[in-house]
């Protein structure tokens, strides 16, 4: 499978490469990659609110670091999750798409949280990473920086990054991979300057120093609650995996991690000559750098910061993306500004997430502030991804021991992660709950929502109705409302339509045609499924088109449905010219016309009141999104939305009684 990225490199993700690695390098490492400039620090304010700072715990909290990285990142999703690809997509909507068939229907939820919660950490990580990225100007001697100097800088970044997305990142995207290729070198570089000092550190790689740290420490749980902000980026490796292949990222992986240890090291080393500049509030990562070196370090780390935010922005496109195609969220315009299929942009998301960043930012006003709320949503995600794990290797057999071990290993950890981060709800937590919390719910709604629908839509045999609309079509009496007029359906069965479509042309008002088209979208499971099939249903004149598209192919039906009317014209299927003898001498090709019907009428008494709030919520959600012509990519010149009753039950039984019929005679 070749893939287009960042640049415009082409490659097959499926073969190891050097731009395979370079560009995973870029895009895939970003988040994971930025991490040591809060994590020593997030740890170092644990220690110091407990008042045990201490070459023990120094040691300690290194050995969790490294472990973490080995336990979370490496044996989970380097080298089990990257297996769990949906023809080499990857990610915790991908694996839901590989397991959604399985008998446990409450999956879906499991899929919804997991991915509220990582778009949650789309607005988190960009916040974080940019301002911890400008507070290491703090640390040059003389320049007196304030709390608004680095919010303004941090808000003026921000805008700058999400204001650009409308233009494409193409062009400086090419830069990602070797700007990260320095930061990492620069990471590694600087590690084992301070790390030669103090050569003894190495001793953290035993388990025991981590060990002894969480049995005896009084405050364990804070210091956990900081040391899984190492592994954050963990979850975007895994969803960025049908971008630069399972080989790539798992070779630049190995460079990554040596550099991430190098530098945790060497911040290590240099805290143990330097306890007390930790109470003065020095970032160990700025701390154990020259002073010469501050300025081209925080202009490098916020280019990483930059590249860093970039690849959530673009992750929460395409979670996003997937969560309509899987019914999770509604129909919304998608763009592609840099004409590549893998940078999308999302005019509504972009802007949106833009402002819950800057919300962010001003709530916290320090990085170290917003630890809580970063570590916490990223938990939610990993243990969301364990469970859906758990699902696909029993789906796929894999021995049961393995699968148990797995289980109790992944979610024992992950728990106590999250017990580490949850205690921190009034500090900051509360934010990664309230925006998981909002797209969930809003995603519940909307999917449950279309089922609630979905079971009070009438299906009827189009077949039924043929000889009703030929009779149509040849009255002439009927003025003709197009040569080609189609209809949206999501009926299963083929050879069923909605009812609504037949009330729509017989009854809301007669819609004459020389053909009527049923368009359909069958999602399946192959992510790039990328097919449509067509059923006569009265030759020369209806016909039901089924386009098969995988959870990766955007909905633009008016392209899609243009190329299957150019196919029947070149066939002779249909006519390729205008049905209007004036407009068909000048070679003018037939017009077309949409109607989108819109269900808008239920009665309450039908409906338990979870299904009224949960409807409730569904149309609220409803005006998030876009309309249906602009999601389906249609011009609104030539689309017709109608309303139509929903369901024409009476809502009572006793016929009401004539009173009086008055007769006047003329």
């Amino acid at each position: 499978m070749s893939d287009v990225l960042a640049g415009g490199h082409h490659f097959d993700t499926k073969k190891l490469t050097f731009i395979g690695v370079l560009v995973s390098l870029g895009i895939v490492f970003g988040d994971i990659g930025t991490s040591p400039l809060y994590v020593m620090s997030a740890i170092i304010k644990s220690g110091k609110e407990a008042k045990m700072i201490s070459e023990e715990y120094i040691e300690g909290a290194l050995s969790c670091i490294i472990w973490t990285l080995t336990l979370q990142t490496t044996i989970k999703y380097v080298l089990i999750s990257l297996r769990a690809d949906n023809k080499g997509e990857g990610g915790i909507l991908a694996l839901f798409s590989l397991v959604k068939r399985m008998k446990t229907k409450w999956l879906y939820l499991v899929a919804i949280v997991g991915a509220s919660a990582l778009i949650a950490d789309g607005v988190i990580t960009p916040s974080l990473t940019v301002m911890a990225s400008i507070e290491g100007l703090k640390q040059i001697k003389g320049l007196d920086l304030g709390i608004n100097s680095i919010l303004a800088m941090t808000s003026v970044i921000l805008v700058i990054i999400f204001v650009v997305q409308q233009f494409g990142t193409s062009f400086i995207g090419k830069f990602f991979g070797p700007v990260m290729v320095i930061w990492f070198l620069f990471l590694g570089g600087f590690g084992v300057v301070n790390l030669l000092e103090h050569p003894e550190i190495l001793k953290s790689f035993n388990p025991y120093y981590a060990y002894k740290l969480i049995v005896t420490s009084p405050s364990a749980i804070l210091i956990l609650g900081a040391v899984f902000l190492c592994t954050t980026g963990a979850e975007a490796l895994y969803s960025d995996l049908g971008h630069c292949g399972y080989k790539n990222i798992r070779v630049s992986w190995v460079f990554v991690k040596i550099m991430l240890i190098l530098n945790y090291l060497g911040q290590g080393a240099w805290l143990l000559n330097n306890y007390g500049m930790v109470f003065t509030g020095t970032n160990p990562f700025f701390g154990m750098l020259p002073h010469y070196l501050i300025i081209p370090a925080v202009i490098l780390a916020t280019a990483a910061a930059i590249i860093a935010s970039q690849a959530l922005i673009t992750g929460s496109f395409t979670i996003f993306s997937e969560a309509m195609s899987l019914n999770f969220w509604p129909f919304q315009q998608i763009q592609y500004p840099s004409g590549l299929k893998g940078q999308m942009y999302i005019p509504r998301i972009n802007w949106g997430l833009l402002i819950f960043c800057l919300i962010v930012v001003f709530y916290f006003k320090e990085s170290v502030h917003m630890e809580a709320a970063y570590g916490l949503s990223i938990t939610v995600t990993m243990m969301m991804t364990t469970i859906l794990l758990i699902a696909w290797l029993w789906r796929n057999r894999v021995n049961k021991i393995f699968i148990a071990i797995f289980a109790l290993v992944y979610l024992s950890i992950e728990i106590g992660f999250f017990s580490a981060n949850i205690i921190k709800f009034f500090e900051g937590g509360w934010i990664t709950v309230f925006l998981a919390g909002f797209v969930a719910v809003c995603m519940y709604a909307w999917y449950n929502g279309r089922m609630i629908k979905q079971n009070f839509i009438k299906f009827v045999k189009l077949k039924d109705y043929v000889s009703t609309i030929k009779d149509i079509k040849l009255d002439e009496s009927i003025p003709k409302y197009a040569t080609n007029l189609a209809f949206l359906s999501r009926a299963k069965r083929d050879d069923e339509v909605e009812s609504k479509i037949i009330y729509s042309i017989m009854r809301s008002q007669p819609k004459r045609a020389d053909h009527y088209f049923i368009l359909n979208i069958i999602n399946q499971e192959d992510p790039f499924t990328y097919k449509y099939s067509i059923d006569e249903v009265m030759p020369g004149t209806v016909y039901k088109i089924n386009f098969l598209l995988g959870f990766k192919i955007d909905r633009k039906i008016n392209d899609y449905f243009n190329q299957v009317l150019f196919d029947m014209m070149k066939e002779g299927i249909i006519p390729d010219r205008s049905s209007y003898p004036s407009l068909r001498n000048h070679n003018i090709p037939p017009d077309l016309k949409y109607v989108i019907i819109d269900n808008v009428y239920i009665n309450d008494f039908l409906l338990t009141v979870k299904q009224k709030i949960t409807l409730n919520i569904y149309n609220f959600v409803k005006y998030i999104g876009s309309s249906d012509f602009k999601a389906y990519g249609l011009a609104p010149h030539n689309v017709l939305v109608e309303s139509v009753p929903l369901i024409n039950n009476p809502i009572r039984e006793k016929k009401i009684v004539l009173e009086e019929f008055k007769r006047y005679d003329s």
